[in-house]
């Protein structure tokens, strides 16, 4: 039958990259102090990715070696485990849309939950609790924008959206305008103002 350390690692194997293995989920396997007992045990031994308290992965084995999971993948499941709500920073959007150059170069997520910081080998993941306005549309052009406007501030409203707009489908122009009840007033009248003349 194996040893605990031995049957998790064999149960970790048959599951999809990036799954999250919590203590509470192996409880199958042995008794939770023991549970918790080989989880730390198998994360020294680097057999698993430690990713925050209570959370393993397994590393992904390729031809150079072990490496961290597809962070990807990995907060698509961490957001559905805890139920939150995961987007890329303010910092990224604006980048993505062509409104700054700047890279942000901490990997930096806004969350619906409470601030964390994910460890996956040599990257860091910050997760930071952001209000429900920054959170609208995730993985969404529309939610890009506002999280872009709300990163480069008040003073570049007018110039960012004259930039952006033109760049929208009607769905995406549909979704902003759907978010504006939500918005602070300093994004939701200017975007009311060019969205009345679009």
């Amino acid at each position: 039958m194996g040893s605990l350390p031995e049957r998790i690692t064999k149960y970790a194997v048959d599951l999809p990259e990036a799954t999250p293995l919590c203590p509470a989920g192996l409880l199958h396997l042995g008794k939770r102090a023991a549970v918790d007992q080989a989880l730390s045990r198998l994360a020294r031994s680097g057999k698993l990715m430690r990713i925050c308290q209570g959370v393993y992965m397994r590393p992904v084995e390729t031809r150079f070696g072990q490496c961290a999971p597809s962070i990807g993948k990995a907060l698509r499941n961490l957001s559905a485990l805890w139920g939150e709500t995961f987007v890329p920073c303010g910092g990224s959007a604006a980048n993505r849309l062509g409104l700054t150059t700047q890279n942000p170069i901490q990997e930096v997520y806004l969350t619906s939950g409470r601030d964390r910081r994910l460890h996956f080998g040599g990257i860091t993941v910050e997760l930071r609790h952001a209000p429900r306005w920054q959170l609208a549309a995730p993985h969404r052009k529309a939610g890009d924008v506002i999280r872009a406007l709300a990163w480069l501030g008040p003073t570049e409203v007018d110039e960012s959206l004259d930039a952006v707009l033109p760049t929208l489908s009607t769905e995406d122009l549909e979704e902003l305008s759907a978010a504006r009840a939500i918005m602070p007033i300093w994004i939701a009248e200017p975007v009311s103002a060019r969205i009345a003349h679009a």
